[in-house]
């Protein structure tokens, strides 16, 4: 039973976010699936950012009651840009390589690896595990590995995954697609639209309390 990993801004988190590791969790079997919040995200602008504090207690009002989720603030603790690669290593480290980990990130997301830092060293890191995204064919993950990556990777029927000799295995999964966002969040609340149903209810009830997102 391997760890599953969900990182991002979570700017605010929503039921996207949490279904998806749900759905994941179930389909490999995961012990936990533990949710990562950028301190310092290195492709986002940090306009409408709103602080870690602010995006880590929403996300533990989201949590509450999963024992299957958990929440660490490994890269608030780290000084500089939030970067996945030292993030993947140093959880590696303190598991002591005893625990295979599962990358989880939308198809869109897995197309930008290339402008990641050291993006390849994550191929020996961890497994991946990418989640269909609305407006997205499942072919092209297929092209970006064997053209960003290596040329090794094939499609493995078996674990509906690609499968390469000697770095780790690339899954597709096929879950709920709640076609939600954090920036449509944002923006209905800027102007004063409804977002129920999009997010857990307590977390709207903080956001409204502490009067986030109300400017883009």
């Amino acid at each position: 039973m391997g760890i599953g990993i969900m990182g991002g801004t979570f700017n605010p988190i929503h039921f996207g976010h949490l279904r998806a590791a749900e759905e994941v969790a179930e389909s490999l079997q995961l012990k936990e699936v533990i949710f990562i919040p950028a301190a310092k995200p290195p492709h986002k602008s940090e306009v409408g950012l709103v602080s870690f504090d602010h995006r880590w207690h929403m996300m533990e009002l989201a949590t509450a009651g999963n024992p299957l989720f958990v929440l660490s603030d490994l890269e608030d603790q780290r000084p500089g840009i939030s970067y996945s690669v030292e993030t993947l290593t140093q959880l590696a480290q303190d598991r002591g390589g005893s625990e295979e980990l599962y990358f989880v990130l939308g198809l869109d997301a897995f197309l930008e690896l290339p402008t990641w830092k050291s993006y390849r060293e994550l191929f020996s890191l961890c497994h991946f595990v990418v989640v269909a995204r609305p407006g997205f064919s499942p072919e092209s993950l297929a092209t970006m590995l064997n053209t960003q990556v290596s040329d090794s990777y094939s499609f493995d029927l078996q674990v509906q995954g690609y499968h390469h000799p000697s770095l780790n295995t690339v899954y597709y999964r096929e879950v709920t697609l709640l076609d939600i966002s954090s920036s449509t969040i944002r923006q209905l609340l800027a102007e004063g639209s409804t977002v129920r149903y999009l997010l857990p209810k307590k977390v709207e009830e903080y956001i409204q309390q502490h009067k986030l997102y109300q400017q883009l």
